[in-house]
C-alpha cells in the first residue's frame, strides 16, 4: 500500500507535496517496527540524493568561481562567493531594505588608514 501511494505521490512535481508525503512515510514507518531495515533504506534514500545535489553543485561552482577570478581573490573572498553562489535561492530570500537598516543601525563602517 506504501508503494502505491509513493509511486501516485511521485508523479506530481511540486516538492512541498512530495516532501511532505515522503516525511508522512518516514512517520508511518517509524510508528510501526515491523519494518526497520525499510525504514533504514527509505532514510538513505531520502538523504542521499539532497547531499549528492549539492556536493555536485558546489564543486561546479567553485570551478566556475576560481577560473574566472584566481588572480584577485583571497581565500575568504571565494569562501563567501562560493557560499553566495550556491546557495543562491535562499539569497533571493533575502529582505534587503531589512540588511541595510541593520547595517546602518550597527555603524560598521570600514576605516582606511593612510
Amino acid at each position: 500500500m506504501l508503494i502505491l501511494f509513493f509511486r501516485k505521490s511521485v508523479q506530481f512535481k511540486e516538492k512541498d507535496f512530495l516532501m511532505k508525503a515522503a516525511v508522512s512515510h518516514l512517520h508511518h514507518l517509524q510508528e510501526g517496527n515491523t519494518c526497520p531495515v525499510v525504514r533504514l533504506a527509505y532514510q538513505i534514500l531520502l538523504t542521499v540524493p539532497v547531499t549528492v545535489a549539492s556536493a555536485e553543485r558546489s564543486f561546479s561552482k567553485l570551478k566556475l568561481l576560481k577560473s574566472y577570478l584566481r588572480s584577485n581573490m583571497s581565500q575568504e573572498r571565494l569562501n563567501g562567493l562560493a557560499l553566495i553562489s550556491i546557495e543562491n535561492e535562499y539569497l533571493g530570500k533575502i529582505n534587503c531594505d531589512k540588511l541595510i537598516d541593520q547595517f546602518v543601525v550597527k555603524k560598521a563602517r570600514r576605516w582606511i588608514f593612510k
